[in-house]
């Protein structure tokens, strides 16, 4: 009879404190909608991880298995690369490629917070871990972690998707400080061009040889995502590629959200350094927005067809919802621009570059 009160006796204030904490995940999950099919997961995966004794953990627990299983193993971010890939349609991107150059620029905060987190006394692996929060990318996030800092991997995880569900909060205001409503008003043509199944086919392949070659260590990243895009555009396999974006998206949304969440542990999450990971993957997403919105009004001081620079702040990894932030705001500044065909091709962009930086980072830090 003892043995049922002795959770109670266990509980800790830092138990406590988890429970508030994975309780505003849930809230933002259902009540604001902020990526609800992660933060929910993960705010209960956070509760069965910090009942005291919790047989949901621990050696024998499903929870550490499933951790065993798919995240240190990085199954489940490949499988999850699969169904992303099947979703994207890169065909916005390949009528206007130079919207690429905005999926790089836009990397700009990995970088910029990497370097920050080494300043503040984290080790190489442990930056560049931190780093890769700016790829707006929670895959990539969780795949980099796994390889580099497995002990940080609860906060950066919960950064990561947390940032990318407050991208219509966090972009606004960084965009609104860095251009000037005659600015935001630039017009972009949009020709409609058709794109050959052929060139939808031969992309993704492509890009795999390419980037496999540049980093090999990304070929993993890259690969999964561009198979998933192949499914999707061969035309021959339209069964695996519903398949792909519904059930397969699904069940390894809910296993990876559930079982990152098992990893916020009182003992491991309440901690300084976790505050620190935090704000630097605010710094990430700033800088992020910044260097794309920058280089596209940098771009604009030689080009005679002006780049509306809001474009540029598309080039991050979360997609579609950057684009959609874009669109909206060079609808308040003049109600009948239409630049979202624009933003989406960036957004694209960025989805390749993200997961080209994590690869470059994994193969140039040792």
């Amino acid at each position: 009879m003892l043995d049922l009160f002795t959770g109670f006796q266990a509980l800790s204030l830092g138990n406590i404190i988890m429970f508030v904490i994975a309780s505003v995940l849930i809230y933002l999950a259902i009540v604001k909608e902020y990526e609800p099919m992660l933060l929910l997961p993960i705010g209960f995966g956070a509760i069965l991880a910090n009942i005291p004794l919790s047989g949901a953990i621990g050696e024998h627990g499903p929870l550490t298995i499933l951790y065993n299983i798919g995240i240190l193993t990085e199954l489940f971010p490949l499988l999850i690369f699969v169904a992303v890939g099947a979703m994207i349609d890169f065909g916005p991107l390949l009528k206007n490629p130079k919207m690429l150059l905005f999926g790089g620029a836009a990397q700009f905060g990995i970088f910029f917070t990497m370097s920050l987190a080494a300043l503040m006394g984290y080790s190489l692996k442990e930056a560049a871990s931190i780093g890769i929060i700016g790829a707006a990318d929670g895959p990539t996030s969780i795949f980099v972690a796994t390889k580099f800092a497995k002990n940080l991997l609860a906060p950066i995880s919960v950064a990561a998707y947390s940032y990318m569900s407050l991208v219509p909060i966090i972009q606004p205001p960084v965009i609104r400080a860095l251009t000037t409503v005659e600015e935001r008003k630039i017009r972009m043509p949009y020709e409609e061009n058709s794109i050959s199944k052929r060139v939808k086919i031969i992309f993704p392949i492509a890009v795999t040889i390419i980037a496999g070659i540049i980093a090999p260590t990304s070929a993993a990243l890259v690969g999964f995502l561009m198979f998933g895009n192949l499914l999707r555009e061969c035309g021959v396999t339209e069964r695996l590629s519903k398949s792909a974006q519904n059930e397969l998206a699904n069940l390894v949304t809910i296993l990876l959200g559930i079982t990152i969440g098992s990893t916020m542990t009182a003992e491991g999450f309440l901690n300084i350094s976790t505050v620190k990971i935090i704000l630097m993957g605010l710094a990430a997403f700033v800088f992020d927005t910044a260097g794309g919105v920058m280089f596209a009004k940098f771009l604009n001081l030689f080009s005679k067809n002006k780049i509306n620079p809001m474009v540029g702040a598309a080039g991050i990894s979360a997609f579609p919802m950057s684009s959609r932030v874009i669109q909206k705001e060079a609808q308040k500044a003049d109600p009948t621009n239409f630049i979202l065909m624009h933003a989406v091709s960036a957004n694209v962009a960025g989805q390749i570059g993200s997961i080209i930086a994590g690869g470059l980072i994994l193969a140039l830090v040792k």
